[in-house]
């Protein structure tokens, strides 16, 4: 945000991750955060706490920046909406890039190997740019203990006519994207 230098407040506050590991902000700063797109805009000052964690996220807001706001979250419609002088704004999701794969695509070639030789419905999938003795090592390995792979659900101690995983679906009904 090239703040520079800029002075934070102290804080006694201390926040608990998702792990219930207690992290200490470093401080709190007041900064201006702007919601929406003019002319349908917000702008409020709002303070945040400063953290030195590793995090996916630069910011996390919370209800009280929702109150503020006074917003409201569609999960469905994956939308921020808040009031503003001359209507409703609301906020999208950020849009896919339309270059991304609308699939998963691995990074390099995949190698199969058949875990237990002759029985092709029993294999894995290592990457072909893996160093070849650790490819070599890896694949030892799996082998050794491929008694702990479960590729049924007999595999797992389960009989079928105990339980089944059924899904029930109508097929006249479109899947909702």
């Amino acid at each position: 945000m090239q703040l520079g230098d800029v002075p934070l407040k102290a804080v006694a506050t201390s926040l608990y991750s998702f792990a219930k590991e207690v992290v200490h902000p470093r401080g709190m700063i007041s900064l201006p955060l702007t919601l929406g797109t003019a002319p349908l805009q917000k702008t409020c000052l709002l303070k945040f706490l400063v953290v030195d964690i590793p995090s996916a996220y630069y910011v996390i807001l919370g209800r009280p920046t929702l109150n503020v706001f006074r917003a409201i979250i569609s999960t469905y419609q994956m939308k921020i909406k808040f009031p503003v002088s001359g209507g409703v704004d609301p906020v999208h999701s950020p849009k896919p890039d339309k270059e991304t794969p609308a699939t998963v695509q691995p990074v390099e070639e995949l190698l199969t190997i058949e875990l237990i030789p002759g029985d092709p419905g029993k294999v894995i999938k290592i990457g072909s740019k893996m160093i070849e003795d650790v490819g070599d090592q890896v694949v030892n390995y799996l082998m050794r203990n491929k008694d702990i792979f479960a590729w049924t659900p007999r595999d797992l101690g389960i009989d079928p006519s105990v339980i089944t995983h059924h899904l029930s679906l109508d097929p006249d009904i479109r899947p909702i994207k």
